[in-house]
């Protein structure tokens, strides 16, 4: 962990344009120190291996940066920086090539080994990409899985309140500083999400919504999870940027299809044709990112068992069905054991019977 004297000037740097992980690293390792290259001189920063456009704008914006006002604007906002050196910085995030020096957050990040998948789309959806949106995230987000999107119009928006009416966890990526919401329509889904999970930057507070902006976060949000979904996007959206950089980024790139008459959908049928997976419900998505074990580990520990029986029980079922001739089977249990402890189960709403004598792990809403 470092102290609020050094933070400050990776703070500072965070703010100058062209210098981003990469040439601080070289500074850090010429000067000794962030702070020795803060205040060095243009024809130093010319020796460290800076060019000349980030040297101009060092030399340019520096002067206009207050270093205690910036920490304590951090201070009043709430907001957490973490350098790519801190423990808390995501490690699944530094596992892409251009991850931000800085991390700003507001509420609490999810830990390392929780699942996050990020949902982009239109921000002009059809009922169909609505309805779709809220069904896929509303059972992810019951399934632990974090929910990681923009706070844009559109699916982004429809995410994060699916992720939240369901009880869920979700992270918005912003492209402007963290106390500049936009949309402005979204300061208070800004405020729910901060409150059951994260608002998260690499720009530092101030920093407007520029249009270019947008481009760069959509590889933090594919970065800091597992898989992208594209719910409907057209030709040329910018969800389809977020699904390009996450296989770049060695991520899973899953999509809904829709009709070939619906120009909303003509991206995502794109990318399905192009390798990204079909997507039917959310079960595809656990299957396709190994995560139906974990889920299911993670729902047991929530309907703690009875007795022995029901822990027997329990172990066999999760959201894909099983008869209750293989329960019986895998448990090793009696036929009139497992039929009761199943009834009962079920009038606990922990188990739920679907079709003809299949069982799967009900989950709570």
């Amino acid at each position: 962990m470092i102290n609020a004297d050094e933070l400050k000037y990776w703070v500072a740097f965070s703010g100058i344009p062209g210098i981003g992980r990469v040439r601080i690293s070289q500074l850090r390792e010429y000067f000794g120190s962030l702070q020795d290259a803060w205040k060095a001189p243009a024809g130093k920063l010319k020796q460290a291996g800076l060019d000349s456009r980030s040297i101009d704008a060092l030399v340019t914006l520096r002067p206009r940066i207050s270093l205690d006002a910036e920490m304590e604007k951090l201070e009043r906002y709430k907001v957490k920086a973490f350098i790519y050196e801190d423990p808390l910085y995501p490690s699944r995030l530094k596992e892409i090539y251009d991850y931000p020096p800085v991390l700003y957050v507001r509420g609490s990040l999810p830990a390392d080994d929780e699942p996050c998948l990020a949902i982009v789309g239109t921000r002009r959806p059809t009922i169909y990409g609505r309805q779709v949106t809220e069904e896929i995230v509303a059972d992810l987000a019951r399934s632990k899985i974090t929910i990681v999107s923009g706070l844009a119009r559109g699916i982004d928006s429809v995410a994060h309140r699916a992720a939240l009416d369901a009880g869920g966890k979700t992270v918005a990526v912003f492209g402007s500083g963290l106390d500049i919401v936009y949309p402005g329509e979204n300061v208070k889904l800004a405020q729910a999400i901060m409150e059951h999970g994260a608002l998260v930057s690499e720009y530092p507070l101030g920093v407007k919504p520029r249009p270019e902006n947008f481009p760069l976060r959509n590889r933090i949000m594919s970065g800091l999870s597992l898989g992208v979904l594209v719910v409907e996007a057209g030709e040329r959206s910018g969800a389809l940027i977020t699904a390009h950089q996450a296989v770049e980024q060695n991520r899973e790139v899953f999509a809904i299809p829709g009709s070939i008459l619906s120009p909303a959908s003509q991206g995502t049928n794109r990318l399905i044709q192009e390798g990204a997976m079909l997507v039917r419900n959310y079960t595809d998505i656990l299957q396709e990112l190994n995560l139906t074990i974990v889920v299911q580990q993670a729902e047991i520990k929530e309907f703690p068992p009875a007795d022995e029986v029901e822990s027997a029980i329990l172990k066999q079922l999760s959201s894909e069905p099983s008869h209750i001739d293989e329960i019986c089977r895998r448990s090793g249990l009696t036929m009139p054991e497992v039929s009761s402890t199943l009834s009962m189960l079920e009038l606990k709403g922990i188990a739920r019977q679907v079709g003809s004598m299949n069982y799967v792990l009900a989950r709570r809403n």
